[in-house]
């Protein structure tokens, strides 16, 4: 080898040296460099590479020095100001969910009964409602409103707000309790109902009856559909991230009495037979100190629609028919249009949650069937490798179905959707959370579990969170329960055998 050479190749040597060094000394950095220990753990840091060095004998340029010194103090800054604008973190604190007194049980014999009494009902339309109760899924001992069982339906503002009290006043009391908190200690409120508008708005009844502060943040969605549980959930995470130190309540619920139709047209009888009773609240905060004691980490959300294409827009609509009877009318197209808007919703979710090994799976099995194997399949990524516990819409066994199908889930998989859908009907924007609650009944959900909540609603519009469980809760699943008293029936393997493979 040349001799002139030799300087060349020390000082490249060093330079790799300094590189490899530094590579690994950043991963030897704490991980909360925000902390008052921090300045100390970085001087030791340095202090042990500077022995090193010295250890070693390497002659060294004073350069080498200030560059080291330089990358350190830049990845320090850059390490520090990322975490000063880093949002704070969403917990759910608790939960809960209203199960309705027995006296609004309706069994299948009881509601065919209770509609052949209503005079706007014909025969035809009794026997069309009762066929669809029948294969619909929902159980003996599903929930409706005192003012629906009456003879004829009470369906006027006062039934109204009557429901919205029978339903949200035990639901706040049951929160509140559990959380063991004041109605003055919450900062935000989040109320969401479909069918229901009034004046003042469900979340002014709220403040009202509990007297909350005048700063409190309310808001009042309607119009949403079953989405609106998780789009409240992405509202108020937006408000949290931008209010410190603060508590949120979203309220899911439904006013039956509002939807009910008493017309004839049959893709508005539907909105009758498959609809009950139910409404969740849940408590969320991005305190700190929440990270010990609460339930859940809110991990992401996500939100689409297809409302910009007319055909799926009308898929679902609130109209009058041609007598004047206001209802909601769900056309044929709904199902297509659900599964086009669900497929995107899930690429793109799967896009920011799946593993690399899932997402390059997929990429080769598409390359290889355009380029080499024309009949080949094409690799569907599992979203059980992100996700253990998921809460699907209710919507219907079909619905159910299709959605399995399309993520490749199995029997227990979807046994909280088709328990739930069986033992409560389908209610609305709640139904997740009662999902979930089947799932704690079962002491199913361990620390460190992603669960995912998937909502589909009118527009159409779809959104998604995705929680971590940060604790273990096997000792929280008797407290106010809704399965509490019935979880040991479950599953039924006659609901659940249709997607047993």
């Amino acid at each position: 080898m040349d001799p002139l050479s030799l300087p060349k190749l020390k000082q490249h040597n060093s330079l790799s040296n300094i590189i490899a060094i530094f590579l690994s000394t950043m991963a030897m950095l704490p991980k909360n460099l925000h902390s008052t220990s921090t300045p100390l753990q970085l001087l030791l840091v340095l202090l042990s590479l500077q022995r090193l060095f010295l250890f070693q004998q390497w002659n060294w340029n004073p350069i080498f020095h200030l560059l080291l010194l330089f990358c350190f103090f830049l990845v320090y800054v850059l390490r520090v100001g990322a975490l000063a604008f880093k949002p704070p973190s969403v917990y759910l604190v608790d939960f809960s969910c209203f199960k309705p007194p027995s006296t609004c049980q309706l069994p299948l014999s009881r509601f065919i009964q209770h509609a052949s009494s209503i005079i706007s009902f014909d025969s035809q339309s009794v026997e069309f409602m009762a066929k669809i109760v029948a294969s619909s899924g929902l159980s003996e001992q599903t929930y409706l409103p005192p003012a629906l069982l009456s003879s004829p339906p009470k369906t006027h503002q006062r039934e109204y707000i009557k429901e919205a009290e029978m339903i949200l006043l035990p639901l706040m009391d049951d929160l509140l309790t559990k959380a063991k908190l004041s109605p003055r200690d919450i900062d935000i409120l989040v109320v969401h109902c479909s069918a229901f508008c009034p004046s003042p708005s469900l979340s002014s009844i709220i403040v009202n009856k509990y007297s909350m502060r005048s700063d409190v943040k309310s808001f009042n969605l309607s119009g949403m559909g079953c989405s609106a549980g998780a789009i409240g959930i992405d509202l108020a995470q937006n408000l949290l991230k931008t209010n410190n130190n603060c508590y949120a309540i979203v309220i899911s619920t439904e006013i039956l009495s509002a939807g009910w139709y008493s017309g004839h047209e049959r893709s508005k009888l539907l909105i009758n037979c498959l609809f009950r009773m139910g409404s969740a609240a849940l408590l969320l905060t991005n305190r700190k100190e929440a990270s010990k004691t609460s339930k859940y980490r809110l991990i992401r959300t996500l939100r689409t629609q297809t409302a910009f294409d007319d055909k799926a827009y009308l898929t679902a609509i609130r109209e009058e028919d041609d007598d004047g009877k206001l209802g909601v009318t769900i056309n044929k197209g709904l199902l297509p249009a659900a599964g086009e808007l669900l497929r995107s919703h899930m690429t793109i979710l799967g896009l920011k949650i799946l593993p690399l090994t899932e997402k390059l799976k997929h990429v080769v099995s598409v390359i290889r069937k355009k380029f080499n194997d024309k009949e080949g399949e094409i690799y569907m990524p599992s979203f059980k490798t992100a996700i253990q516990h998921f809460c699907l819409p209710t919507s219907g066994r079909a619905l159910i179905g299709e959605i399995a199908k399309g993520l490749n889930l199995d029997g227990r998989d979807v046994e909280a959707s088709l328990m739930t859908l069986h033992r409560f009907g389908n209610q609305s924007s709640s139904s997740m959370w009662y999902e979930l609650a089947y799932m704690e009944a079962k002491e199913r959900v361990k620390k460190g579990d992603k669960v995912l909540m998937l909502g589909m609603g009118t527009g159409p519009k779809c959104c998604s969170c995705v929680w971590e469980c940060v604790r273990p809760i096997a000792g929280d699943s008797n407290k106010n329960n809704p399965w509490r008293d019935c979880i040991h029936l479950y599953p039924i393997e006659a609901v659940s055998s249709i997607f047993q493979t």
